[in-house]
């Protein structure tokens, strides 16, 4: 989905960034990157049931680390484009974050957890 590609492209450094130091970390990075392959995909996300508290977590790792390491940077660059894109990310991640938490706790047919993204930034 090319209106989503810096969202992909985020996604996709902080899995090939992060060691995989335990078989959980490991398992976050598994589910950034199929979230990163379904949304080349679909702006429409479908995340299976058992899926959706790694997901979640790992969504909120990235939000977390683009707010320490990222953001401040792009902000001290004056680079709008960037700074705007960042912080869609932040706010779009952490909302995905509860979303699927919600998802998983209060769903009991294991149906998977579909939603639309929204629109992504327009810097003007």
């Amino acid at each position: 989905m090319p209106a989503y590609d810096f969202y992909v492209a985020q996604l996709r450094f902080v899995a090939t960034r992060t060691e995989r130091q335990s078989a959980e970390v490991s398992a976050m990075m598994a589910a950034l990157e199929s979230f990163a392959d379904n949304l080349e995909a679909s702006a429409t996300i479908d995340v299976p049931y058992e899926d959706a508290k790694i997901t979640g977590r790992a969504l909120a790792g990235v939000a977390g680390f683009l707010q320490q390491h990222i953001l401040p940077e792009t902000v001290a660059a004056e680079n709008r484009l960037a700074e705007v894109q960042v912080r869609w990310v932040i706010d779009t991640s952490m909302s995905l974050t509860a979303a699927l938490t919600v998802h998983a706790e209060t769903v009991t047919d294991g149906s998977s957890c579909q939603f639309d993204l929204p629109a992504p930034p327009v810097v003007d």
